[in-house]
C-alpha cells in the first residue's frame, strides 16, 4: 500500500514538471515573435498602391427611337341575299345587296399634345326583285383632330371635319301607267351636300374609349356644288323632270335655296365619342353630334350614329348599324316640319383589321 502512494506521487511531478517546461517554452517564443520588427504590422504594410489602366469599351449603336404613332385600318366586305319559291305561301321578295366599308385611324401623342385622325368609308347597294338597284349605305368622314391636355382629364382642341357621299342619291315613284319603279329626282350627289366643319372648344376625356367635345366655337360650310342635286326653281323642276308633278314652290334643300351653292353657319357643336369592347368578341361604337347654331339655338340638329360588331371568326363578322338623323334644313315637301330620319342594317361579312 505505501509503494502504490509513493508511485502515484512520482507519476504526478512528472506530469507537473512537463507542463512546466511546456509553459516556460511557450513564453519564450512568444517573447521572440513580438520583439521581431518584420512581424509589426503597420499602414504602409496594409495598403498597396494599385495602378488602373482604363480601357475603352466601344458601345455599338442600337438605333433605337421612340415613335410617337399608332395606327389602325379595317377594310371589308358585307353581303346579304335571299330568295323564295313562287309558290312561297308567306310571302317575300327575292333581294341581294352587298356593301364595302374602309376604315383608318391614326393616332400621334407626345406629352401633352395629341392629333387624331379618322377616316370612315362606306358604300352599300341592294337590288330587290322587279325594282331599280338603290344604294343602302353611302358616306364619307374625315375627321381630324389637334389637342392639348392642361388636366389629366380636359384639353383645349381644334378639328376639322369632311362630310359627304360618294354616289347620286334618287327618290323613286311608281309609274302610274306601267306600275313599274322608276327614279322621281336627284335628292343627293358627292359634294351635294359636302361639310367642311371647324371646330374650336374644350374636350373631356377621361380613358381612350370615351371622349366629348364641348365647340364653343364652330363654323361649318355646306357647300352643293354638284348641279345634279342643287334645288331647282318650279320652271327648272318642270324642265328637268317634265313627268313629275310640277313644283308649288322653288326648292329648298339643306339650307340653300337656287342659286345660292355655299352657305355659312357660326354655331355650337357637342360630339360624343364611344369606341368601347363590351365582350372579347363584342364592340359598341357610337358618335353623337348636336350643330346648333347661333341664330336658332332653339332648332338644333342632331345625328346618332352607332355600330355594334360581334366577331365569328378571325375573319367573319357580324355588324348592327343604325342612325338617326334630325336635320331642320331638310324640309319635307309633304309637310313644312323637319322629321327624324333613320335607318337600319344587319350584315354579315369578311372585315380584316391591322394590327392584328
Amino acid at each position: 500500500m505505501k509503494n502504490n502512494t509513493m508511485n502515484y506521487r512520482y507519476l504526478l511531478s512528472m506530469m507537473l514538471g512537463m507542463c512546466m517546461t511546456a509553459w516556460a517554452y511557450g513564453q519564450e517564443n512568444l517573447k521572440e515573435l513580438r520583439d521581431r520588427p518584420e512581424s509589426r504590422l503597420t499602414k504602409q504594410d496594409t495598403v498597396e498602391k494599385v495602378e488602373v489602366n482604363p480601357i475603352q469599351v466601344p458601345i455599338p449603336k442600337l438605333g433605337l427611337e421612340v415613335n410617337y404613332w399608332k395606327h389602325w385600318t379595317k377594310f371589308g366586305i358585307n353581303t346579304n341575299q335571299a330568295s323564295f319559291s313562287d309558290n312561297w305561301s308567306a310571302g317575300g321578295v327575292n333581294s341581294v345587296s352587298i356593301g364595302g366599308l374602309a376604315w383608318h385611324k391614326s393616332d400621334y401623342t407626345r406629352d401633352n399634345f395629341n392629333f387624331v385622325t379618322e377616316l370612315d368609308l362606306k358604300y352599300g347597294k341592294i337590288k330587290n326583285k322587279d325594282q331599280l338597284a338603290k344604294k343602302n349605305n353611302d358616306r364619307i368622314f374625315w375627321d381630324n383632330k389637334l389637342s392639348y391636355k392642361f388636366t389629366k382629364d380636359w384639353a383645349v382642341y381644334f378639328s376639322v371635319t369632311f362630310e359627304s357621299q360618294f354616289d347620286i342619291g334618287y327618290s323613286y315613284i311608281t309609274d302610274k301607267e306601267t306600275k313599274e319603279e322608276r327614279v322621281k329626282d336627284v335628292q343627293t350627289a358627292f359634294l351635294g351636300p359636302g361639310y367642311f366643319t371647324e371646330s374650336f372648344g374644350l374636350e373631356y376625356k377621361p380613358d381612350n374609349t370615351f371622349s366629348l367635345r364641348l365647340g364653343t366655337g364652330t363654323a361649318r360650310q355646306t357647300l352643293m356644288i354638284n348641279d345634279r342635286s342643287q334645288p331647282l326653281t318650279v320652271a327648272e323642276y318642270a324642265d328637268r323632270y317634265p313627268d313629275n308633278d310640277p313644283l308649288k314652290e322653288d326648292q329648298k334643300k339643306f339650307g340653300l335655296t337656287p342659286g345660292y351653292t355655299v352657305r355659312n353657319d357660326l354655331a355650337f357643336q357637342v360630339t360624343a365619342n364611344l369606341d368601347r369592347n363590351l365582350s372579347k368578341n363584342l364592340n359598341l361604337k357610337s358618335r353623337y353630334n348636336l350643330f346648333a347654331d347661333y341664330r336658332e339655338l332653339s332648332k338644333p340638329d342632331h345625328r346618332l350614329d352607332v355600330t355594334l360588331s360581334a366577331k365569328v371568326t378571325r375573319l367573319v363578322n357580324v355588324t348592327l348599324t343604325g342612325i338617326m338623323l334630325y336635320d331642320n334644313d331638310w324640309i319635307m315637301e309633304e309637310d313644312t316640319k323637319a322629321k327624324i330620319q333613320y335607318s337600319q342594317a344587319l350584315a354579315l361579312g369578311m372585315v380584316f383589321s391591322l394590327p392584328r
